[in-house]
């Protein structure tokens, strides 16, 4: 079941949904969302150091990206082909029994702009910032403006709650991230 507008903020009131910092629900509040601001700081790679990405390799992070932290009032321009991280401007918390589902705005899918290529679904149990997978399928650059609406998150309720939330997962890869984390694939089994 997807939260309406009306149980989002009983589950902000409740503590169910933490979000910091506060929102301005009157803008951010939509009728099953609520919007997510876009934050300053990208990790944007540098595709002329390496030839490929090594999904395996430890510790590439800054080998292959490199961190752009936009002053204020400034756009960051995100060019024709550009895939770059950015992380929302706010961090979220969610409880043991909601899900969260990441979507962009269709504001900006019609600039070309996309938000995510798979990472949309937020375990019960998340804590951190989310990190937006954006490109520009377009053609023509678009000026995205830190503190900008990006994103929508919905919830929804599961049947019970988890046995295991993802901030009680031995390997969570990415709990309490702070800015555009990269990938850590390679901290995966094979």
């Amino acid at each position: 079941m997807v939260l309406s507008d009306r149980d989002i903020k009983k589950a902000l009131s409740s503590g169910q949904i933490k979000i910091k910092p506060s929102l301005n629900l009157s803008q951010q509040l939509g009728s099953c969302s609520i919007d997510l601001r876009l934050g300053n700081v990208f990790r944007v790679f540098e595709h002329a150091k390496s030839p490929f990405i090594d999904s395996l390799a430890k510790d590439y992070t800054n080998v292959i990206t490199r961190k752009v932290k936009v002053k204020d009032n400034e756009p960051f321009i995100m060019q024709p082909g550009d895939f770059v991280l950015a992380v929302t401007l706010e961090k979220i918390t969610l409880g043991d029994d909601l899900l969260g589902r990441l979507e962009g705005r269709s504001s900006l899918g019609r600039l070309g702009i996309v938000v995510h290529s798979t990472a949309s679904v937020f375990d019960p149990g998340w804590d951190g910032q989310a990190v937006l997978e954006l490109g520009n399928l377009g053609r023509i650059a678009v000026a995205l403006h830190p503190g900008m609406r990006i994103c929508a998150m919905t919830f929804e309720q599961l049947s019970s709650k988890a046995d295991t939330p993802y901030s009680k997962k031995k390997d969570a890869k990415y709990i309490f991230q702070k800015g555009p984390t990269m990938s850590r694939v390679d901290s995966e089994n094979l």
